[in-house]
């Protein structure tokens, strides 16, 4: 939902209660995402703030990325290491439908606040417990993060280079993953207990290597049946051809991917050459894969001769699948992106209007809506979450 759309229009998941305890990155996207659409998100940080406030860039002193990972939350700063805002932890706890954690296995457990002792008072609590490893399993204890993950998972063994070392993405895919993993695991959790008569929630156990491993692909099956171990191939891929990053004659970049036997005809009309679709060495997938690297310079060498708004054109009139290269000054600019609000601009209280990704995906009757920035101030709501806990305890007591 863009910032423009009414404040009134109804949000999937209001009355939602989410506590969000855990630090940096791939739990609290856990909670912008269920805050995205409606949830009430109370955000539990250390005193000396969160350590996403020091992940990244800021501007005069303020941290930009914090901005859009704390987005639709209330902040309040607790040191669980002390009884009383222990105390005030617990009754967050007994507030809320989803508490996502990512402390190390058992630390909760020791100052009191393991699932048991917080279902005794809450029996409904959904807990998603985030770890590189798991609860579970010889590893369980170890420290883990994703970069981390991505190497366990094997995901940068296939990545990069084929002459070249294991590459590690850029940016936090396993923890991005991951989140996206937790937000359906609470979210199947609710339903599930919603719909029991006893109405107990349970314990979400989410690794960080185990989501990314799930989607890497055929590896394992194709191990397990064939001994076939995938290796670095760059921008090809082992079971299509042509698919690459191409340099255009006004030094831009494209890819394309020939997904099936017919998108690659297209490609092959793109470029001027529909008789490659009647090759035997191209006419079928398994020859095109045979045949990568001669189908993948043809397709090279016409990009090469030609200026990026004439390959884009040539191949939006073969309906052939392409896409430029974007960076982040394209990408705020570009045409499909304004027209979707893929990147939207909200007001800040710090910043004045800033712009950051906005919800996704899109919901057509409950869309997502970004409702305040993250705070930059630690401890900013604390007054605002004390009285509606306290606002809680006198309906419960009532």
């Amino acid at each position: 939902m863009s910032a423009a759309e009414p404040e009134g229009a109804p949000a999937a998941l209001a009355g939602l209660r989410v506590v969000d305890m855990a630090s940096l990155y791939a739990g609290p996207l856990i909670a912008t995402i269920l805050g995205d659409f409606g949830a009430d998100v109370v955000k539990v940080e250390h005193p000396r703030g969160d350590d996403a406030r020091r992940w990244g860039k800021a501007r005069d002193g303020v941290p930009l990325w914090w901005k859009v990972i704390s987005r639709n939350k209330d902040l309040i700063a607790l040191d669980l290491h002390k009884p009383d805002d222990r105390e005030i932890a617990r009754d967050l706890c007994r507030w809320a439908d989803v508490v996502i954690e990512n402390f190390r296995p058992g630390r909760l457990d020791s100052w009191g606040m393991g699932y048991e002792e917080l279902a005794a008072d809450n029996p409904g609590l959904v807990m998603v417990k985030v770890t590189g490893f798991g609860q579970t399993g010889p590893y369980a204890d170890r420290p883990g993060f994703g970069t981390l993950a991505e190497a366990f998972s094997g995901f940068a063994a296939i990545t990069g280079a084929a002459d070249g070392p294991p590459t590690l993405p850029p940016f936090g895919l396993a923890d991005g993953v991951a989140a996206l993993t937790g937000a359906y695991a609470a979210l199947t959790a609710l339903r599930w207990r919603d719909s029991r008569p006893d109405g107990r929630g349970q314990v979400v156990d989410l690794s960080l290597y185990e989501p990314l491993f799930g989607i890497l692909g055929p590896q394992v099956i194709e191990y397990d049946q064939l001994g076939i171990l995938q290796k670095r191939r760059g921008n090809r891929s082992p079971r299509t051809a042509p698919r690459n990053a191409y340099r255009t004659a006004d030094d831009r970049w494209v890819t394309l991917s020939a997904g099936t036997q017919q998108i690659a005809n297209r490609i092959f009309t793109a470029i001027g050459r529909p008789e490659l679709a009647d090759d035997e060495r191209f006419s079928q997938p398994a020859a095109r894969s045979a045949n990568s690297e001669l189908v993948d310079g043809i397709v090279a060498d016409w990009i090469a001769g030609q200026r990026l708004a004439d390959v884009l054109e040539a191949f939006e009139r073969a309906q052939a699948p392409i896409a430029p290269v974007y960076e982040t000054d394209q990408i705020v600019r570009d045409p499909q992106y304004l027209a979707r609000e893929t990147v939207v601009s909200v007001p800040d209280a710090d910043l004045g209007r800033i712009r950051m990704q906005n919800v996704i995906p899109k919901l057509s009757r409950t869309p997502g809506r970004i409702r305040r920035t993250g705070p930059a101030e630690v401890d900013a709501d604390r007054d605002a979450v004390l009285a509606r806990l306290n606002t809680e305890q006198e309906r419960t007591t009532w």
